[in-house]
């Protein structure tokens, strides 16, 4: 029997066990779109994230107040504080070799007024070299004055979104605002950049650092953002920093010193352990149409007693047998994959279309994984039936 007879004569079975059939095709497709669709979620959550790094340029070292405490790879964004960081020492790092700008940040949270209008807001104490590692840009205005750092200076940089709330089509350059009893003018607004990294830029507010000492009561500094010269060497500056905190710390190592590259490294491993549980959760899915697959297999097996008996009388081998068994389930596992592939990239395609900011994309990895593990669900579930349907014996078949 050659590929061609083989592939006609399980058309015809086909045709004749319509329902079966559709019932088979539905669950591996299903099967193959789960796994495609959760995978490409998973991927597109860590193209996200990598898109969102990617924003802040590939030279940027965090400094956090406290020393982590703990062993393992763990990327700490808080550690257990001896003594706080301050304006003093983002001034003496800014002048290592190797450091382009520092950007000394105090956070916190209060209401915005102006009028009978209100908001809370997130209200960030820093310098312009904040919005040049944040890589942020103006829609009105200007930034915070050169010497944020050293003199308190009531002038405010809005977001996008807090200046339509609190000023909706009038302008706000110029105008006094309240800022938990503090009155701040308005010198600039930032363009609409939407959230980045958990920090919702439409209505964060950012005042000179020395002005947030007032504002919230503390000369601590919540972390220091540096920014590295392109040929600096990061290990090193790093290192000049610990002994710098050091010997201003009197001899306590008492920061946490993190880089960009570490906090993204810490993310992909995340998402792609993530990737692969949510992509062997629904891989079950396809374990499951095989067992339909063996079960099917095995009632056509005997409800084709005859047929079988019949091939095997005319000189049909055993081999031949366990071969069209395999081939029948492979055309459903292959027209089956091919239906669940398609319907999957469609949806994605759907679901960048409606979510364009957001990065997603079935990648082709994904593809390859599923389609084989459908293939392999095929030939391990199939093998079974096939090698009964070639025990048949053909006397007795015959012989009714």
């Amino acid at each position: 029997m050659t590929t061609y007879d083989l592939l006609r004569f399980n058309a015809q079975l086909f045709s004749r066990h319509r329902w079966r059939t559709s019932v088979l095709v539905f669950c591996i497709a299903l099967g193959v779109l789960s796994v495609v669709l959760l995978v490409s979620l998973g991927e597109s959550a860590r193209r996200y994230v990598e898109q969102e790094f990617a924003m802040l340029g590939s030279n940027l070292v965090i400094v956090l107040p406290g020393k982590k405490q703990t062993s393992g790879g763990s990327i700490p964004f808080y550690g257990t504080t001896t003594r706080d960081l301050t304006l003093n020492d983002a001034s003496h790092i800014a002048a290592l070799p190797g450091v382009k700008r520092v950007a000394p940040i105090i956070a916190g949270t209060a209401q915005a007024s102006f009028m009978n209008r209100s908001r809370d807001a997130m209200v960030i104490g820093s310098t312009n070299d904040f919005i040049f590692a944040r890589n942020m840009a103006f829609s009105q205005g200007t930034g915070l004055p050169d010497d944020a750092a050293r003199v308190h200076r009531q002038v405010a940089v809005l977001g996008a979104g807090l200046a339509k709330a609190l000023f909706g089509h009038n302008q706000p350059l110029g105008a006094m605002i309240s800022i938990d009893g503090y009155r701040f003018r308005v010198v600039g607004v930032l363009q609409d950049q939407g959230e980045s990294l958990g920090l919702d830029l439409g209505n964060m507010l950012l005042i000179p650092v020395k002005a947030s000492e007032a504002v919230f009561s503390t000369e601590a500094l919540f972390r220091l953002l540096i920014d590295l010269n392109d040929m600096a060497d990061e290990k090193q500056v790093i290192s000049a920093i610990y002994a710098l905190v050091k010997q201003r710390h009197q001899g306590e190592e008492d920061i946490t010193v993190i880089t960009q590259q570490s906090v993204l490294s810490a993310f992909n491993n995340i998402m792609y352990t993530l990737t692969a549980v949510v992509g062997l959760l629904a891989a079950i899915s396809l374990l499951v149409a095989g067992i339909l697959i063996m079960n099917l297999s095995l009632v056509s097996v005997q409800q084709r007693r005859q047929e079988i008996g019949l091939l095997k009388a005319i000189g049909s081998s055993r081999k031949l047998i366990i071969r069209l068994f395999v081939a029948e389930s492979l055309m459903l596992v292959i027209a089956a994959s091919s239906v669940g592939l398609a319907v999957a990239q469609l949806l994605v395609a759907l679901l960048a279309n409606q979510f364009p900011t957001y990065p997603i994309a079935a990648p082709l990895w994904a593809h390859v994984t599923a389609f084989a593990v459908a293939v392999l669900t095929a030939l391990i579930f199939s093998y079974l039936p096939a090698r009964r349907a070639a025990g048949v014996s053909p006397v007795e078949v015959l012989r009714g």
